[in-house]
Order: C-alpha cells, then sequence, then structure tokens
C-alpha cells in the first residue's frame, strides 16, 4: 500500500471517510448503550452503523465532487 498524496484533503473531504467516523461513533454509542439504560431498542444503533458502513461503501467507489482523480 501507498499513501495518496493529497491524504490530507481526502481526510478533510471525502464522504467515505465521514461516514465510516459516523459508523464509528454509532457502534461506540451501541456499546455504551446499557449504561444509558433504556433510551433506544437493542439493534437500533448497529442498523444505522450498518447503513452508515453501506453508505461509506458506495462513497468510496463513486466520484467525489471537490475531490482529484477521484479519490
Amino acid at each position: 500500500m501507498k499513501l495518496i498524496v493529497e491524504w490530507r484533503q481526502v481526510l478533510k473531504r471525502a464522504w467515505s471517510v465521514r461516514l465510516m467516523v459516523l459508523a464509528a461513533l454509532l457502534s461506540g454509542a451501541e456499546v455504551a448503550l446499557p449504561f444509558l439504560g433504556d433510551l433506544l431498542e437493542p439493534g437500533i444503533l448497529a442498523a444505522l452503523s450498518a447503513l452508515a458502513t453501506a453508505g461509506a461503501f458506495a462513497a468510496r467507489i463513486l466520484a467525489q465532487k471537490d475531490m482529484e482523480n477521484g479519490t
């Protein structure tokens, strides 16, 4: 593997990265949920995390506006 030249720009602007961060936050919230009580039904955050991950996958393979070379 080789680090791309514009990696800072990709981290700031790529939707795939944003959606992966969202998925990670939702996964963390799923772990913390038992400590917070019965605020949400079990599995809701896991399902949202799965959707965010699927969106990140789609965003990764699609050309994104304001990004050079489709990254």
